[in-house]
């Protein structure tokens, strides 16, 4: 009897570290040795795939231009620096959770398959999102499945012909948004998870759906109820929240006040660390039972978050300066490398040049001596006369060649 194993899928809007992604640096929540257990499946850069897809529409676009100002030089750059649209999405794809799939298990691998299976058809479903990154992780808890890919449409009559458009990608795909809750997205990531659940049966799956045990209501239907209930149990609740939202502001001030020391201090980086680990200032307080998700997140979490964005902008500007000082002294280092390697060369030819002048020098020597020792036996007259005769021989030998070569 086979045992079909009940799992719950989830798909998460990620972060869109390719870096990450690809295991170029390893996170604390990876285990390095599992990482060639990890799956590739394509890794392309996402400038030539911006080239690719929209190089042509671009050229077309510039051509109609009649004003310099609206030219777009580089439409990657036009898209990152924009609010628009951005330049990638990317998708979480999980089976299960690390208690039931955990990703040295069978199951694990179970899962890693049927994901396998998914990614496969991926592509073809979605003509309008240009997949370009795409890794399966197997050296983290749970097996999941990284998707980062370029949405686009072609046929536009706004800008570029062919251009970025997450919404209009999705609804050239059939998925036209209606309501607030039932938009081009949801709908997408339901039918994603619909046919991830055919591809699960074929692995052994089913697809457990958990919060939906009303069968007889719609997935909108269903969340509308329990949103209903929880407002109207906050609503009862809210004037509990007033203390708890003073002392969120007060901590949040405190933060920034820290951080704004931290900024200026001249600490190691391992008494900032141990500061930042075990101060007070530093940690957010637990949110009472009266307070809403929505409600600690705007008063606690958000304030929080963009202060440490401030600081970790300020050690990114540190960083990038220490970098690229660290990588002049190996440009500087190599220059020194390669020119003494050449100053080696030039050595080893003037000792060898050297050498040569050494033994020309030990002939003349003695051929200096021959001559003077010729000279005391026979007299310096009768050398002159010896050496003005040889010259006026060889004068004749030398001019009656001359003449041959006219003849």
């Amino acid at each position: 009897m086979i045992t079909i194993l009940k799992r719950t899928i989830s798909v998460e809007v990620g972060k869109g570290s390719t870096n990450h992604n690809s295991r170029k640096f390893n996170a604390k929540n990876t285990d390095p040795e599992r990482t060639p257990l990890n799956t590739e499946f394509c890794n392309d850069k996402i400038k030539t795939v911006y080239h690719e897809l929209f190089d042509d529409a671009l050229k077309r676009n510039n051509e109609k231009q009649t004003r310099k100002d609206r030219i777009i030089p580089d439409y990657y750059e036009h898209i990152r620096a924009g609010k628009q649209e951005k330049l990638f999405h990317e998708i979480i794809i999980q089976i299960g959770n690390r208690e039931d799939t955990g990703a040295t298990t069978e199951i694990g691998k179970q899962a890693a398959e049927a994901l396998t299976e998914y990614y496969n058809g991926f592509q073809e479903r979605n003509p309008h999102l240009r997949v370009f990154s795409a890794h399966l992780h197997m050296d983290e808890a749970t097996p999941h499945l990284h998707v980062d890919f370029v949405p686009f449409i072609s046929g536009s009559k706004r800008g570029l012909d062919t251009r970025v458009s997450l919404k209009q990608a999705l609804a050239a795909q059939g998925f036209k948004g209606g309501t607030r809750r039932e938009t081009e997205w949801s709908q997408w990531v339901l039918s994603e998870k619909e046919t991830l659940a055919e591809v699960m049966e074929r692995h052994g799956f089913e697809w457990e759906q958990k919060g939906t045990h009303e069968k007889h209501l719609s997935v909108y239907d269903y969340e509308k109820k329990m949103r209903t209930q929880e407002v109207a149990e906050l609503t009862e609740k809210a004037d509990g929240l007033k203390k708890e939202i003073s002392d969120a502001e007060h901590t949040v001030k405190s933060l920034a006040e820290r951080i704004t020391d931290f900024e200026n201090s001249d600490k190691s980086v391992a008494e900032l660390q141990k500061e930042l680990d075990t101060s007070q200032n530093y940690n957010l307080p637990d949110p009472s039972a009266l307070m809403t998700a929505k409600s600690y997140k705007n008063k606690f979490v958000d304030p929080v978050i963009n202060a440490l964005k401030k600081l970790i902008k300020t050690m990114l500007v540190r960083y990038f300066k220490l970098r690229d000082e660290y990588n002049r002294v190996l440009d500087n280092n190599g220059k020194l490398w390669r020119e003494g390697d050449s100053l080696k060369a030039e050595i080893a030819d003037l000792k060898a040049e050297n050498k040569d002048l050494r033994r020309v020098n030990s002939e003349l020597r003695q051929q200096n001596k021959d001559h003077a020792f010729l000279r005391r036996i026979f007299g310096n007259e009768q050398i002159d006369g010896l050496l003005k005769q040889a010259k006026e021989i060889y004068r004749q030998k030398k001019s009656r060649k001359g003449w041959n070569k006219e003849r």
